[in-house]
Parts: structure tokens; C-alpha cells; sequence
């Protein structure tokens, strides 16, 4: 039979590890982006959910072709010229069934927005972030990994102009 200080402590550990497993099956995280075509690491981003709605921000540009601290020279509307580091680039999804759909995705290096789609796989511990046109069929897929967020003093100030949801959807074509 169990002691109350063995029964309070297997407790404990079970209510710690709940955390855990929550983040394994939501995207809610931080994740390295990796490029589909290099299979280089290009960026550090942020999913948070909010009422069950999936955002996400880019935290750190890795490897950029404009060098450190690029900006967004494509984007349109309220994101043009506007920082990379801070901006959110994917908005919109919810949850349906082990998929995350609904959304959309900017591609900073385009400007362009796409409809996004995102699956976890391997546990929790990938991501797979599908950006596309139409039908699913049509588009570009790739595997995020979760990662540790990074150290504060490493993490880029923010922009100074919030962007909404919205400013994304007037971008569609």
C-alpha cells in the first residue's frame, strides 16, 4: 500500500507532466521553420492560440538573403517594409480533428498569402505547415521542429504596430 508522501508525490508528478502533454498535441509553441528546398533552418516563430484560433509570429530571421533584421519588401497593406522579426505571418486556423485548417500564411520572402493547413507529427515534436492556393493539392509543404524558445536577451523587439488578422485577409488575391 502506498504512503500519503508516495501518493502526493506521484500527484505531483503527474500534474507536471501535464503541460507536456497538452503541448504534444497542440501546436502551441516554438518552432524552427526549416526551408523545403535547402532543408536549411531559416527562422524561430511563436504559435499561440487565442479563443481557439491559431497565430503565429516570427521571433528570429536565421538566414535571410537580405542579411539580418530583413524587412517585408513585398508584403501589402500595413505589412510593407515593415520588420520580419515580430510580424505575425500565419493566422486563422482552428482545429479540425488532428489538423489545424482554415488559415493563412504569408510568405515574407513572396509577400504573397496562402490558404495553411498544419499537422503535428512525430509525437508533437514536428510540425507540418502546409501553405497553398485552391486545393490543398496545389501548394508547398514544410516540417517544422519544436524548439526551446530563445534566451530573452536574444528575442528582437517587436514592431511598433500590432497587425491584425484582417490586414492579412486584404491581402488575399
Amino acid at each position: 500500500m502506498l504512503s500519503l508522501r508516495q501518493t502526493l508525490a506521484t500527484a505531483a508528478l503527474l500534474l507536471a507532466s501535464l503541460p507536456a502533454l497538452a503541448a504534444s498535441n497542440s501546436p502551441v509553441g516554438t518552432w524552427k521553420t526549416i526551408d523545403d528546398d535547402t532543408g536549411q533552418a531559416k527562422a524561430i516563430v511563436q504559435i499561440t492560440e487565442h479563443d481557439g484560433v491559431l497565430e503565429g509570429k516570427i521571433l528570429q530571421v536565421l538566414k535571410s538573403d537580405d542579411g539580418p533584421h530583413p524587412i517585408c519588401k513585398k508584403c501589402d497593406g500595413a505589412r510593407h517594409n515593415q520588420p520580419i522579426e515580430g510580424m505575425t505571418f500565419v493566422w486563422g486556423l482552428t482545429r479540425d480533428g488532428d489538423e489545424w485548417d482554415g488559415g493563412r500564411i504569408l510568405d515574407p520572402k513572396s509577400g504573397k498569402v496562402y490558404k495553411a493547413s498544419m499537422q503535428l507529427v512525430d509525437g508533437g515534436q514536428k510540425l507540418k505547415v502546409r501553405g497553398y492556393i485552391g486545393f490543398s493539392l496545389l501548394g508547398r509543404t514544410q516540417v517544422w521542429l519544436r524548439t526551446e524558445m530563445p534566451e530573452p536577451a536574444s528575442m528582437p523587439a517587436a514592431s511598433s504596430a500590432p497587425m491584425s488578422p484582417q490586414a492579412g485577409d486584404a491581402m488575399q488575391h
